[in-house]
């Protein structure tokens, strides 16, 4: 999940939306499963805690999802858009238990 400084502008936060999708295409990213959302729709908002847009992908195992997050693209996006813009950010990393996977259809 993402915040932004109060004065990031709405073109970089578009943008830097359309760049996290773009990353869906890599091929550590499961069957392209990785979703970009916001505004959050939580009512009432403040349980949002000022978060404004969440990404979630999905990886065949840890070794995958390192490589996304060692990927020169995924390296591009942060570093152009996010670290330079971001108030805070939160991340949570973890497996799925094999039972469940036949949620996501693989």
């Amino acid at each position: 999940m993402f915040k932004f400084r109060t004065d990031v502008s709405s073109k970089i936060k578009e943008t830097f939306l359309t760049e996290l999708r773009k990353l869906k295409a890599l091929e550590s990213v499961k069957a392209q499963r990785l979703v970009v959302g916001g505004p959050s729709l939580t009512d009432p908002i403040e349980r949002s805690k000022g978060f404004e847009l969440a990404i979630m992908s999905l990886h065949e195992d840890l070794a995958a999802l390192e490589r996304y997050q060692g990927s020169e693209e995924h390296h591009w996006v942060t570093t152009t858009y996010l670290w330079p813009y971001k108030e805070d950010v939160v991340r949570f990393d973890f497996e799925v238990a094999p039972e469940d996977e036949w949620m996501w259809k693989f």
